[in-house]
């Protein structure tokens, strides 16, 4: 299987990771005005399984390190594969309740606030789990993504109080999923042997854990998502049948969006095994920043808010970058 031999690599799959997590939501942003969240997330579910299987079986079962893909099923433990798919089903969880948030709040609003909160309660997590880095640079880098987390959710506040009907629903929505979404990664990991060049009897080589992890989301969608739409957070419930009324552009914008988040996931496990898992997951986490700036400056999500949120938005976008450097560093 393909392998990352150096940090510098692992870094730039890692920021690779942080673009493609923190782009997919705008293939959600164009299939808004057609298409209801709840229908476009099972297409989302399904590009990230189809591409986990497509990575499987050419970076996961080439090369001469690790193991192929087919081998490393065969000799699986039920104890690995479990920790895979329930790493998924709390992934599934959370990103359900932030794509709805994305729906109601915009990605400006929850990615800063969920996803920062993920990254905060993610690097503290899978470091008390593997302790890899310096812990005064990288906790340093947490507290000012938290002030920037704290900015963000401030402005956001200011904004809904010049509504008529404000609603903190899109914001709430966005800290449950950022708490959920600060546990899975670390399951992933658990489920891995931690050297990739150094098979383990019993765990999982990177691109098995991620189909496995996969195989966790599609199944509790079925749980999660037919809730969703039988009791929406906002608008009408819909049905499996207005899922299949839609039009082969609105399935293909929900696949495409699966499988970006899919490269990201993918690239940031192969990166944990030279750069540890709460940098990997820490670093791809800045995916933040990027849908901030998809969303303050391309869909103009701000563009309502009172003088002055402009400042604030750019200040929090500051202390986020300040805070991942600080967590590259931090190795």
């Amino acid at each position: 299987m393909f392998i990352i031999e150096n940090y510098s690599t692992a870094i730039l799959f890692c920021i690779i990771t942080m673009l493609c997590w923190g782009s997919w939501a705008n293939t959600q942003k164009l299939a808004a005005n057609t298409w209801r969240f709840e229908l476009f997330y099972w297409d989302y579910v399904f590009g990230i399984l189809l591409l986990s299987l497509v990575f499987a079986f050419t970076l996961g079962s080439s090369g001469s390190g690790g193991r192929s893909f087919m081998e490393d099923i065969t000799q699986a433990d039920n104890s690995s594969i479990f920790s895979a798919v329930i790493g998924g089903v709390i992934f599934n969880a959370a990103n359900i309740l932030l794509v709805a948030a994305i729906a109601i709040a915009g990605m400006a609003v929850a990615f800063p606030v969920g996803i920062g909160l993920a990254l905060a309660i993610g690097v503290i997590v899978n470091y008390i789990d593997n302790p890899v880095g310096n812990k005064l640079l990288l906790f340093s880098g947490v507290a000012f993504i938290v002030v920037a987390i704290l900015l963000n959710a401030n402005a956001y506040r200011k904004m809904q109080s010049g509504n008529k009907n404000p609603s903190s629903k899109g914001l709430l929505l966005s800290i449950i999923a950022g708490v959920l979404m600060g546990f899975f990664y670390k399951y992933v990991a658990a489920s891995m042997f931690p050297n990739f060049n150094v098979p383990e009897a019993g765990k999982l080589s990177p691109y098995t854990a991620v189909v496995f992890f996969a195989a966790g989301i599609l199944l509790s969608n079925f749980l999660f998502n037919s809730l969703l739409m039988r009791r929406p957070f906002v608008g009408t419930p819909v049905s499996y049948t207005d899922y299949f009324k839609g039009g082969l552009k609105n399935h293909i914008t929900g696949i495409l969006g699966g499988a970006i988040w899919c490269v990201g996931m993918s690239f940031s496990i192969i990166a944990s095994g030279k750069a540890g898992p709460a940098i990997s997951y820490g670093l791809g986490q800045g995916a933040t920043v990027v849908a901030a700036v998809w969303g303050i400056f391309i869909w103009k999500e701000f563009r309502n808010a009172p003088e002055g949120t402009s400042a604030v938005l750019n200040i929090m976008l500051v202390l986020y970058l300040a805070g991942l450097s600080l967590i590259i560093t931090a190795r």
